[in-house]
């Protein structure tokens, strides 16, 4: 066979094959519009693109137990998953923590990355008050916030995160 043909060959047998993958379960299907409406959408910094919704710690720690003490442990603490509270060191000390507390910037990017990616099992299942809830927990539980405060799209982005100047903009090259 020509090098020509074994390559034609070898395109249309890929191709044939994309059409079974396609069909096949959890792989190259459709997304939906439901499942691009549910992703398509930013939350910033300054809380463009919250939605509407509110929570606080003590509703968040129901949710998380529910939800995510299995893999993050106890009060966040680790487990098969990343710790999110509890830390013992700084990032600069050896070892360093990364932690909620310790690493994230922003309120509303812990709230958005909860959203996108969380539960593991079942990403986007949590309503708008739920998110709220747990983001409001694990604000608590890292000493961000108070068990009753309520959090909300307009005051999640009024936290002052304890590491939010600790990035550098890599356009400015400046601190936030």
């Amino acid at each position: 066979m020509s090098m020509r043909k074994t390559l034609l060959f070898f395109f249309i047998i890929c191709w044939s094959l994309t059409g079974i993958a396609q069909s096949s379960p959890d792989r190259g299907q459709i997304a939906s519009s439901d499942l691009i409406k549910q992703w398509s959408y930013d939350v910033f910094p300054d809380g463009e693109g919250l939605p509407e919704g509110q929570g606080n710690a003590t509703q968040g720690e129901a949710i998380y137990s529910q939800h995510c003490e299995t893999c993050h442990g106890l009060k966040g603490e680790g487990g098969s998953a990343e710790e999110l509270a509890g830390a013992m060191h700084g990032l600069t000390d050896n070892p360093p923590d990364k932690t909620i507390g310790t690493y994230w910037p922003y309120a509303t990017t812990l709230f958005d990355f909860i959203r996108r990616s969380m539960p593991l099992s079942a990403p986007g299942s949590l309503t708008n008050n739920q998110l709220y809830a747990v983001t409001a927990y694990l604000l608590y539980i890292n000493r961000i916030i108070k068990s009753e405060d309520e959090i909300s799209a307009k005051t999640l982005p009024r936290i002052i995160m304890p590491n939010n100047k600790g990035f550098i903009d890599v356009y400015e090259g400046q601190s936030h």
